[in-house]
C-alpha cells in the first residue's frame, strides 16, 4: 500500500516564487539532499499573534546553509517577510511551527558527495503545530552520545544529525520516558534528544556550557538573559549527570515548546518549581510585550 505523503495539519510552502498548499513534492530521487543529506532548516514559532525571535531564527538558517557548504540564496530580512505573509493564510486559531530551508540539487563534478553550491534551493513551510509549554517531561539517560565537531556537522542545524536524536529518543520511549538526558564523547551532559536543557540547585541555575557538540539554541539564549536580568545567577558550566541527579529543578527550553518542567530522570523525581515557572513567566512576558508583526 502506498504511504499517504499528504500534510497532517493544515500547510502551506513557499517555494520558487509561489505559496503551494499541503505537502508539494520538491526532492527527487537523484537529488543531493535525499540520497546524501544535504539539508538544513531552522524552525521559529508563530502563537496568538507573536513570533518571538524569528529575526534571529531566519539569520541561522542562512548561517546553517554556509557551514554547510551551500549558498543563502535568500536574504534573513525576506525570509521573514515571507513568513508574516505565509502566517497570513492561516485561520489564526493554533500554533504556527515556521520552517525555513536550504538543500543541494546536485554534487559537485568529480565529487558528487560533496554539494554544489551553485544547486542550492530554498523553501519555506509553515504548518499547525499546537503548542506544548508547561507540559510535564521524563527523561532518561541516553545510551547515545552526541558527536564533536571534528566527526559531524555540529555548525549547523542540518536534518543529518536528526536520525542521531531519533534513536535516542525512540530508545527513551521504548523504556517508558519521553525524551532522553544526552552526553557529549566526554561524559558530559550537554543536552536532551531534542531540547536545550538547564537544572537549578540552591537557587542557581545551570545549563551546560555551549561546545560546539549540540545547538546552543535560541530560546536558550534567551531564557538565560531573561533569568540574568530577573535577578538570578545563570551559570554555563561543565556537568554531569551526577549534578542532575542531584538538581532541585530541572527544565528544558526550545522553539518547540519554549520551556517544559521535568519530573522525572531515570528513579529520580521532580516537582515543577518555582524557577522553572518563572523562566516560563518571564519569557512568555518578554514576548508578548516585545514580538509583533510589522
Amino acid at each position: 500500500m502506498a504511504v499517504d505523503t499528504s500534510a497532517r495539519t493544515p500547510t502551506f510552502t513557499y517555494v520558487d516564487g509561489d505559496w503551494f498548499a499541503g505537502n508539494p513534492p520538491l526532492i527527487g530521487p537523484v537529488s543531493h539532499a535525499m540520497w546524501l543529506g544535504s539539508t538544513v532548516f531552522d524552525g521559529a514559532r508563530w502563537f496568538d499573534g507573536i513570533a518571538p525571535d524569528l529575526d534571529l531564527h531566519c539569520q541561522r538558517v542562512n548561517r546553517s546553509a554556509h557551514n554547510m557548504g551551500m549558498k543563502a540564496t535568500v536574504s534573513a530580512e525576506e525570509i521573514e517577510r515571507l513568513a508574516w505573509e505565509g502566517i497570513g493564510k492561516f485561520d489564526g486559531k493554533t500554533a504556527i511551527y515556521i520552517k525555513p530551508m536550504y538543500w543541494a540539487e546536485h554534487g559537485q563534478m568529480g565529487s558528487v558527495v560533496a554539494a554544489d553550491p551553485e544547486s542550492t534551493r530554498f523553501a519555506l513551510c509553515l504548518f499547525e503545530a499546537p503548542m506544548h509549554t508547561a507540559k510535564p517531561s521524563s527523561l532518561t539517560l541516553s545510551p547515545f552520545r552526541r558527536p564533536t565537531p571534528e566527526c559531524a556537522m555540529t555548525d549547523a542545524k542540518t536534518g543529518s544529525l536528526y536520525p542521531n536524536s531519533g534513536r535516542m529518543i525512540i530508545d527513551a520511549r521504548n523504556r517508558g520516558f519521553d525524551n532522553a538526558l544526552v552526553r557529549d564523547m566526554n561524559g558530559n551532559v550537554v543536552e536532551t534528544a531534542s531540547s536545550n536543557v538547564f537544572m537549578v540547585k540552591d537557587g542557581v541555575v545551570f545549563t551546560p556550557a555551549a561546545n560546539r557538540t549540540f545547538l546552543a539554541g535560541i530560546t536558550r539564549a534567551r531564557v538565560i538573559g531573561l533569568l540574568r536580568q530577573a535577578g538570578f545567577e545563570v551559570r554555563e558550566a561543565t556537568l554531569s549527570v551526577e549534578d542532575f541527579m542531584n538538581a532541585d529543578e530541572i527544565f528544558q527550553t526550545g522553539n518547540y515548546s519554549k520551556v517544559v518542567p521535568v519530573t522525572r530522570l531515570d528513579d529520580a523525581q521532580f516537582q515543577e518549581g518555582p524557577v522553572t515557572r518563572k523562566a516560563l513567566e518571564l519569557y512568555m512576558d518578554w514576548a508578548r510585550g516585545k514580538s509583533s508583526a510589522e
